[in-house]
């Protein structure tokens, strides 16, 4: 596939969540380099949606290191069970924070930082890392998000 997407900004999520998934299997088809379709896959949900920070933690022993990841520079290393990227690694489940500053035990890797998603990526059962995505806006992400980004996620591991 060309390097190029086709960005549709002008309906409505689940319809952009049609538009991207396509690209992304394309970009991902033929790849075998799993840090490279991470950050293709970061790349294409940054370009898409425009959210503030989208990048991915992997498990290193016993924390989760920054992985590939597009927006502001952000916090390298974080404990299982620390913040909503720890708590989605320890519970094996996706999270969902409408409001970061209630979430307890947040973890301010960027004051701009107003909501957020973590998405565990789990292989034979173990979580392997997560896909966490922020957003500059309060209440930013649903359901909708977490199934789409569901679907991404079992792209990429099962690719």
């Amino acid at each position: 596939m060309a390097e190029d997407l086709i960005i549709t900004r002008d309906t409505s999520k689940e319809e952009q969540y049609k538009s991207i998934i396509p690209q992304i299997e394309a970009l991902l088809y033929g790849e075998t380099d799993f840090i490279a379709n991470l950050a293709n896959v970061a790349a294409a949900l940054k370009e898409q949606f425009g959210w503030f920070w989208v990048g991915f933690y992997l498990v290193k022993q016993d924390e989760l290191v920054l992985g590939p990841f597009q927006g502001p520079v952000a916090c390298t290393r974080i404990k299982k069970g620390k913040g909503v990227c720890g708590t989605s690694w320890a519970e094996a489940k996706t999270i969902i924070v409408p409001d970061v500053e209630e979430f307890p035990g947040h973890i301010a890797c960027a004051s701009a930082s107003k909501s957020e998603i973590v998405l565990p990526l789990i292989v034979d059962g173990e979580v392997i890392g997560v896909l966490d995505v922020d957003s500059e806006v309060l209440n930013k992400f649903d359901e909708t998000d977490q199934a789409y980004l569901e679907q991404i996620i079992d792209i990429l591991l099962n690719r």
